[in-house]
């Protein structure tokens, strides 16, 4: 490695760095001031930017936006609300799942802010210490994202992966994704069922408890959805919204089987690639959610969901540019140095993996800027899509959206960041769930079904 490919490098990850600091739009917005250092002031050539996995965020946020505005994630959340308060002994478990599961549905895990107050309240009235669940669920909200069919990871996963000869299809994504994480998220609850002190044991509690004041604003009001009326055409957005995912789907078994002559189905009846369709699906049930169910357009770019997505947008443009525009410079050097080492230990792409998306926050982006690389280094799409769970590092340092939402939203004050950064309510869990669903995926395409997982190279 050249003292120039070192000085680049350091730019690059100085540029991540300063963005996550300032978070949102920063993020990709900084990039473009590491990638104005590398192409003005290197001579670099500029990399090409990830127009694809950017056209699917934009559709899909989109067909969520109308779902949100039309009422119809109320009524989501609603009746997550209500499985949780029936059974409220197990929220350390439930409370996990749920948000996982809406992740895997919406292809955002910024749905946490509307059930999490509710997480918290019931653990709270339950007298169950708030930090058990709420720690795990946050953490599983980012999660679901690697099991959702409609997120960028999956999509940008196997686009690249198609392009470098390795013919995964979404289903199988998901067949390696979901069992996975959700054996790792169940860990992550397991550790955390009896984590940190019973409520009436911890001294901080206690004194947060025995003022007047402050317990009335713990116990003084209820977070729920269950008093929201819900109308005809919020329940017909949300399957407007189930029945474009089920096409999705079904469209991505297509491309799966093949026909006597070797040809897949889809290819038989000329239907586009998988992102080209769904493309089209999300923003058609947008459409007919803004047509038939209300949804209004100017309160959908309003909402939560509609936003958090098109920073994603911005943050995935700027980074994987910069990250693109380094390594396609540097490729035949990064495998002289590299190819030693994954050839020895292929899953050691893992911790590269992690370690980026720390930095950079986004999964996609970890996706799109990194998997390219792993290819051109040799390391075979089984062991890749193993590890896909490893993309999951942003937790670690504290400052994302829905960490510090939770925060917020934990009246006990038992949920926090610590005194010195890193010992934060989400670090273990965090860990537990993404070290055991990494290697857990490992084991299935590369022990238990090596030979199927492996039979997609072209």
């Amino acid at each position: 490695m050249t003292f120039t490919m070192i000085i680049e490098l350091l730019i690059v990850l100085a540029a991540l760095y300063v963005g996550s600091r300032y978070g949102s739009l920063a993020l990709g917005a900084i990039s473009g001031i590491g990638l104005a250092i590398l192409v003005f002031g290197f001579g670099l050539t500029p990399g090409t930017p990830p127009t694809d996995v950017i056209y699917i965020i934009i559709a899909a946020v989109t067909c969520a936006g109308t779902l949100q505005a039309s009422g119809g994630m109320d009524w989501m959340i609603q009746i997550a609300e209500k499985m949780l308060r029936k059974h409220p002994d197990h929220i350390t478990f439930l409370g996990p799942l749920v948000t996982f599961f809406l992740t895997v549905l919406v292809g955002t895990g910024h749905v946490v802010y509307t059930i999490m107050p509710i997480i918290c309240d019931i653990a709270l009235k339950k007298n169950i210490r708030p930090e058990r669940p709420c720690g795990v669920a946050s953490v599983a909200s980012q999660v679901g994202i690697t099991c959702s069919p409609i997120a960028a990871a999956v999509v940008a996963f196997v686009t690249i992966s198609n392009a470098n000869g390795y013919m995964v299809s979404i289903p199988q994504v998901l067949m390696v994704t979901i069992p996975a994480c959700v054996i790792g998220l169940m860990c992550a609850a397991l550790a955390s069922y009896k984590r940190g002190k019973d409520l009436d044991k911890d001294p901080d509690f206690l004194a947060r408890k025995n003022d007047p004041e402050t317990y009335a604003y713990m116990y003084g009001n209820s977070a729920t959805t269950l008093d929201k009326v819900i109308t005809k055409q919020a329940k017909a957005s949300v399957f407007i919204f189930l029945a474009s995912l089920l096409v999705i789907v079904s469209f991505a078994f297509l491309q799966m089987i093949h026909t006597a002559d070797g040809i897949t189905v889809a290819k038989a009846v000329n239907l586009p690639k998988m992102n080209i369709c769904i493309q089209i699906i999300m923003l058609m049930a947008a459409a007919c959610n803004i047509m038939f169910c209300k949804a209004s357009p100017k309160k959908a770019v309003a909402g939560a969901v509609w936003q958090s997505g098109m920073v994603a947008v911005v943050a995935i443009y700027g980074i994987a540019w910069l990250a693109d525009t380094y390594f396609g410079n540097y490729m035949e050097e990064m495998k002289a140095m590299l190819t030693g080492l994954v050839t020895s230990y292929p899953w050691a792409i893992a911790v590269v993996f992690f370690l980026v998306s720390v930095l950079i926050n986004s999964q996609g982006a970890v996706v799109v800027a990194m998997l390219p690389l792993a290819y051109e280094l040799g390391i075979a799409g089984p062991v890749l899509l193993g590890v896909l769970p490893s993309v999951y590092g942003y937790f670690f340092i504290p400052n994302y959206p829905s960490d510090i939402a939770t925060v917020n939203f934990d009246r006990s004050g038992t949920t926090k960041i610590g005194k010195y950064l890193l010992n934060h309510s989400f670090m273990m869990p965090g860990l537990i769930s993404v070290i055991v669903s990494t290697i857990i995926g490992y084991l299935i395409t590369n022990v238990f079904f090596a030979g199927y997982f492996a039979s997609f190279a072209g």
